[in-house]
């Protein structure tokens, strides 16, 4: 064996050890999480959570459901989508939940098969989950242009979000719209919002008098939306265009209007956020997704600033969640899709409760009050930790967690060890590649 085999060998060999010893070991001594039996009941009996789940796949959008759990305990699930979004039981016990399918042959404009999006609703009564009803549209592609919220409004009408055309709009009972707003009207727009992830609105609840609180995840923006007189307030309103950055990656939002700026809030406040709850005119809870944590604001002299922030649960830290409701009981309960859990805290921080989930949730609902408009706000502050980020890699770790379901576990640390194993089993490859070439070439001599 030459010298330059050997070698090769060697930088195989340590390419392995380098890639498998760390994962190894960061999963042997993981921390455990998942609800414990004596938490799945509180003073009021078992904790009934309501569940929507993105799924897993490339791109998330496989195997997606709507489940219910009784304590830690799957008592029903409905799984014909390829991802579900918000969930809300109404008061007959039906669910309506936003959805997303592929495989349809009804395309309008688009070519067959195509994508839908809408809702659906889900009645869960006689032991087997069944879809009764459905509203839904065509969309250009099967990602970042579904629909991720529905709610019934007083007036009987349903309000939905549309991230493919940017807009919420309400409907009556026989699909027909009744009232739109459309982002355009306030954000420089595209030419055609339907071929680019411009502004991913992703949520809209209703809070009384014709006022809509509006979730604009690529702007770092949430609004207050009047009907008939369009935005009233902005929380985390653009005043520096040094964040723009953070809101045209990706090619999101753009300078389409020429004048130097985009609308982008500060991404240390809000930074692609998902599913806030308004707890009242002076308090907002988010899940303050790219920031991995969950932050309450409140209004001051100043604008809206942090009141109480919370980075980990169960000694790990928070990956992307997408979802917190302040409860009856003065919890929260934190959707942390890229870890796959929903936990229960309190106000100082500590788990009552938590599910792993079987893939990537978007969204849970503890019934059977589910998310309220007004609810307790806190007044101190909670686990104010700093996130530990490294630059690079953490971009890199959070665009495959959104991307693709990987144990919680993995961290900055593995993506390096494996652009390293990548670098030796490169060079390692690369000496035996010569190796063959060189004798081929003495063997033609």
């Amino acid at each position: 064996m030459s010298r330059s085999t050997r070698t090769a060998n060697r930088l195989l060999v340590a390419a392995l050890v380098v890639l498998v010893v760390p994962l190894a070991v960061s999963a042997a001594t993981a921390p455990t999480i998942g609800s414990t039996a004596d938490a799945d009941a509180d003073a009021d009996g078992p904790r009934r959570t309501l569940v929507g789940s993105q799924g897993g796949g490339t791109g998330l959008h496989e195997d997606g459901s709507v489940y219910l759990l009784e304590g830690s305990e799957m008592t029903w699930q409905e799984g014909s989508a390829d991802s579900y979004f918000d969930v809300t039981m109404t008061d007959d016990g039906r669910v309506l939940a936003g959805f997303m399918h592929s495989g349809y042959t009804e395309c309008g404009p688009y070519e067959s098969p195509c994508t839908h999006t809408g809702y659906r609703v889900i009645d869960p009564s006689g032991g087997s989950p069944e879809v009764v009803s459905e509203y839904s549209f065509p969309v250009r592609t099967r990602t970042n242009s579904e629909v991720h919220d529905v709610e019934r409004l007083p007036s009987g009408e349903l309000v939905l979000t549309d991230m493919d055309a940017e807009r919420i709009f309400t409907i009556d009972d026989e699909g027909e719209t009744t009232w739109e707003w459309r982002a355009s009207d306030f954000y420089d727009a595209p030419d055609d919002p339907t071929r680019v992830d411009w502004l991913h609105i992703n949520d809209v609840d209703f809070l009384g008098e014709d006022r809509f609180l509006v979730s604009v995840r690529n702007a770092n923006q949430l609004l207050v939306v009047e009907r008939g007189a369009g935005v009233v307030e902005v929380i985390n309103e653009d005043t520096d265009d040094s964040d723009d950055g953070d809101c045209t990656q990706f090619d999101q939002l753009a300078d389409t209007d020429g004048d130097g700026d985009v609308r982008c809030g500060d991404p240390d406040l809000l930074d692609h956020q998902h599913n806030p709850q308004w707890l009242g005119e002076d308090a907002v809870l988010v899940a303050d997704s790219e920031n991995n944590r969950v932050v309450e604001l409140h209004r001051t002299e100043d604008g809206w600033e942090e009141a109480w922030t919370l980075r980990r649960a169960e000694g790990v830290a928070f990956s992307w969640p997408r979802d917190a409701d302040r409860l009856a009981n003065g919890n929260t309960l934190i959707t942390d899709s890229a870890n796959q859990r929903i936990v229960e805290v309190n106000e100082s921080g500590a788990t009552v409760w938590s599910y792993r989930t079987p893939l990537i949730p978007y969204e849970a609902e503890r019934l059977p009050a589910g998310e309220t408009v007004g609810a307790t706000p806190y007044g101190t502050v909670g686990d104010t930790d700093e996130a530990n980020e490294v630059p690079v890699l953490s971009a890199v770790l959070q665009i495959v967690r959104t991307s693709l379901p990987i144990p919680f576990w993995v961290s900055e640390l593995h993506v390096a060890t494996t652009l390293l194993a990548l670098v030796l089993a490169l060079a390692g490859g690369g000496l035996h590649l010569r190796e063959r070439v060189a004798r081929w070439r003495a063997e033609r001599r």
